[in-house]
């Protein structure tokens, strides 16, 4: 198994073979801009248009692209719309969530091309486990040489590719190796769900570096460097909910006291109002927010909650120094209806030189399948390499 998610997001070229100059260019592309046309690829990568008709024409060849015509403009040569081939390679996200679990099949372009979901008992891994492996079995049998790789995206805290705790749901030390394909050893990469939906969000947003915060159950989140997570030194690295930036005297369940966690989330809603601790902190903070609007003690519980989270925001730009913010899960909610005092918080906690041009606070553009293509981006980093597309053209 590979430790914590695997390849940079944007894989380099140099040590690129000569065997697979600009065909890998041009796959990377496709991934991102799926429907480009050969025209804009060519000049996207400064090709001529010969050699990007060439490259298109070997890579259609090798069943990894398809084009598709193009309805002329009456300028300019024909040219082709460019996607995944039907008979390309696929790989699987897995999204394990606190309450269910979804397995997707993803092609080149990213699109979903099958998809299961369903819940699971939450006290027990061993059973999950076993369901997985089943859907992962079923998959390879229907795909075979078309299947590159596995990524899991995990709610907790991922480890040299081992998924060692998820508080919540008092899950710790859980071997994810066992979910291997019988008699197939494909790649299969592990990553905390807030960081591979970070991946993908920082992608498709465009900036350079990006710190992506979402607020689910606690904080979760990443900065993402060029298209890369930054995991740190085990793939444990984004855990930015259990920073001490909240209330010393609490005991969060990760075993520290004073996380950040406990001061934006469901729980610290709950608390705000008088209320016992929650069974389901995303689901008290979801009908908390909904009330805001007509009810005083709710209003006055997401306020202090986001003025928690600008102040939080306002740390790790100082540490981290983004040029932007992307926030995710009940984090844009929250924004949106405390506007003015996240903002505050935000921005009184920036040092001085920041103030003038703060990183924009960005809100998440994928919802809930975030996670799902995240993994998805990392799985085809790991194919789209010399040794993966030799591997599929000796298939």
């Amino acid at each position: 198994m590979s430790p914590g998610i695997g390849p940079s997001g944007t894989p380099p070229r140099r040590g690129q073979s000569a065997r697979w100059r600009g065909a890998l260019d041009l796959l990377r592309l496709v991934r991102r801009e799926p429907g480009i046309t050969r025209t804009a690829a060519a000049r996207a990568l400064r090709l001529s248009s010969g050699s990007a008709t060439d490259i298109a024409a070997r890579l259609r060849d090798l069943d990894l692209v398809e084009e598709s015509p193009v309805t002329p403009t009456g300028r300019g040569r024909p040219t082709t719309a460019l996607g995944a081939h039907p008979a390309g390679p696929v790989v699987v996200a897995v999204d394990i969530r606190h309450e269910d679990y979804e397995v997707a099949v993803v092609d080149l372009a990213g699109t979903v091309v099958r998809t299961e979901r369903d819940r699971h008992p939450g006290d027990d891994p061993g059973w999950l486990l076993g369901r997985l492996r089943t859907s992962l079995d079923r998959i390879r049998r229907r795909y075979r040489h078309r299947l590159r790789a596995v990524s899991i995206a995990a709610a907790g805290t991922i480890s040299h590719g081992r998924f060692v705790q998820a508080s919540t749901l008092n899950w710790y030390d859980i071997d994810l190796d066992a979910l291997q394909p019988r008699r197939t050893r494909l790649p299969m990469l592990v990553g905390n769900d807030a960081t591979l939906a970070g991946v993908a969000e920082a992608r498709r947003h465009g900036s350079r570096t990006t710190l992506y915060l979402t607020v689910e159950v606690g904080v979760g989140g990443i900065l993402v460097d060029e298209g890369a997570p930054v995991t740190g030194a085990t793939g444990a690295g984004g855990e930015f909910g259990h920073l001490p930036f909240g209330d010393p005297a609490l005991a969060c369940p990760c075993g520290a006291y004073g996380c950040w966690d406990l001061d934006v989330d469901g729980r610290a809603m709950a608390r705000y109002r008088g209320d016992p601790p929650p069974r389901d902190p995303r689901s008290y903070a979801g009908t908390t927010i909904g009330l805001a609007a007509g009810d005083p003690d709710a209003a006055a519980a997401v306020e202090r909650c986001a003025t928690a989270l600008g102040r939080g925001i306002a740390g790790l730009v100082n540490a981290l120094d983004p040029d932007s913010v992307v926030l995710g899960g009940l984090a844009g909610p929250v924004r949106r209806l405390a506007e003015p005092a996240l903002t505050a918080s935000y921005t009184s906690g920036l040092m001085a030189f920041r103030r003038a041009a703060p990183p924009p606070l960005r809100t998440a553009v994928l919802g809930d399948r975030a996670s799902i293509l995240g993994a998805a981006d990392v799985a085809f980093d790991a194919f789209l390499t010399d040794a993966g597309l030799t591997d599929w053209a000796n298939r």
